[in-house]
């Protein structure tokens, strides 16, 4: 029994940790994330009424009946009328809809995209957090390492007290830096957990290494959600506004009535007599002919025709920046690494020699270890917004 309870206790905690790579991040925002399961219910709410879209009104069931009095029969009348257009508005109104319910297809598809960007974003980030703390705790390893040597050599008199404090105290902001850095993570995982539909309590752990820095291939954009999203908008605009101009005519009804009649001519005669007839009517468009309506949706209709050109002129931008970003950050991180990189750590090593003989001062050594941090957290730095760059590039082309 106590073993099937602590099952049954720690089952939870197993189930509440997930371990994912970065190309883990896009399928799992796409099935997981609440907004986007909200999202998708749009598109059932279109279909919804495309159902009912472009049918014929009801018909109509009249009836009356009229007492008999001295001058007129007992009346009962039934009819039943039907309306219909005179336009093609009901093809337009199944038209719409459908377009409609593309346009809802496009814009969750466009809400899914935002939402994978910013998630890989955000694991991104991540995952450069975590070359950073590797980096200090490598720094502080070496700090540690010199002020070890730093206090010996005070202890026999052969350096100052002084030396040995400041590399105690150059051991202590490394911490410190491995800390600031601890927080910023969590920070950064409470932020994507409710995009992975994670819970709070969950332990989340990023696997893998960011990617190689790699110029993706031009693609064309013209296939991003938003952008179909916008030329559908255009169509359905149009489509309204047709829709507006087959409601300059009304409805026209047709229907038939039967008519039973009944006079007492005599105490012991009755008259009984009946007809069937056809009725038609037709409104005369005489004082409203639908003339604001039509105004508004072909200002509507150009209206939507010039957003989709401006949003085609932003994600040209877009992606054009992006990609120079890449590519500057691609440089900057050749330059650092293959180049200034190597001669810092070999001035480096020559100073710590230098000073463990004797031959230079302590701050030397540890402005020359600042200097070699700052160029490998600005190479991380640069590797990190090579990939977001690469990420709001393939988000800008509607390629995550």
């Amino acid at each position: 029994m106590v073993r099937v309870f602590c099952i049954l206790l720690f089952c939870p905690l197993v189930a509440s940790s997930i371990t994912l790579s970065l190309s883990d991040i896009a399928p799992r925002v796409s099935a997981h994330h609440p907004a986007l399961k909200a999202a998708r219910l749009s598109i059932d709410e279109a279909r919804g009424r495309q159902l009912g879209a472009g049918r014929l009104s009801n018909p109509t069931l009249d009836t009356s009946f009229q007492n008999e009095s001295r001058v007129s029969p007992r009346t009962t009348v039934f009819g039943i009328d039907q309306s219909f257009p005179l336009t093609n508005r009901l093809t337009l109104e199944k038209k719409l809809t459908s377009q409609l319910v593309t346009a809802a297809e496009h814009e969750v598809r466009d809400v899914e995209r935002r939402y994978i960007a910013a998630a890989r974003s955000l694991a991104v980030k991540l995952l450069a957090l975590e070359k950073q703390r590797a980096l200090r705790q490598q720094q502080t390893a070496l700090a540690q390492k010199l002020s070890d040597f730093a206090k010996d050599r005070a202890k026999a008199g052969e350096l100052s007290p002084l030396d040995a404090a400041q590399a105690q105290v150059d051991t202590q902001r490394l911490l410190l830096e491995a800390r600031r850095i601890e927080i910023e993570s969590v920070s950064l995982r409470g932020e994507l957990k409710p995009m992975l539909g994670l819970n709070p309590q969950a332990t989340l752990t990023l696997s893998g290494d960011l990617p190689t820095l790699t110029l993706p291939p031009s693609k064309a954009w013209q296939k991003r959600a938003d952008y179909q999203l916008a030329q559908t908008k255009v169509e359905a605009a149009q489509t309204d506004s047709a829709l507006a101009n087959a409601r300059r005519m009304s409805d026209v009804s047709a229907g038939f009535f039967a008519s039973r009649e009944q006079q007492d001519v005599t105490p012991r005669h009755t008259e009984r007599t009946g007809f069937v007839g056809f009725r038609f009517s037709i409104p005369l468009p005489f004082w409203n002919r639908n003339q604001g309506e039509i105004a508004e949706k072909a200002a509507s209709a150009e209206r939507a025709r010039l957003e989709s050109e401006a949003l085609a002129v932003q994600i040209t931008g877009e992606a054009d920046t992006a990609r120079r970003e890449m590519e500057a950050n691609a440089g900057l991180v050749s330059d650092t690494r293959d180049k200034l990189l190597p001669l810092v750590i070999e001035q480096t090593s020559k100073l710590e020699k230098a000073y463990e003989s004797g031959q230079t001062d302590l701050l030397t050594v540890l402005r020359a270890r600042d200097q070699r941090l700052q160029l490998e957290s600005a190479a991380l730095d640069a590797a990190r917004d090579f990939h977001l760059a690469r990420i709001r590039y393939e988000s800008a082309i509607g390629h995550p």
